[in-house]
């Protein structure tokens, strides 16, 4: 999960990934998961809290590299945002 989360984008750095994951800042379906190596599936809908605000996320695709903003937006489909 850290490395979909990293290759999709939503921060900027693996361990930032990682760091998020086990402080339970991220729900898989709406169940907390603190795992880093948790496995994710395409239709997975990702909860993130990320600083001021939540982040919805629905798991589309899965990329071997880390590419541009272009190519990680394809990764995912935005379903919400709250402050």
């Amino acid at each position: 999960m850290d490395k979909w989360l990293w290759h999709a984008r939503v921060v900027k750095a693996r361990t930032s990934a990682a760091e998020l994951v086990v402080t339970g800042h991220v729900r898989v379906n709406g169940v907390r998961e603190t795992s880093p190596g948790h496995a994710i599936k395409a239709g997975d809908v990702l909860t993130i809290a990320l600083d001021r605000s939540v982040r919805v996320l629905k798991v589309t695709a899965f990329n071997e590299r880390r590419g541009d903003a272009a190519s990680a937006r394809v990764l995912y489909e935005e379903l919400g945002t709250r402050n």
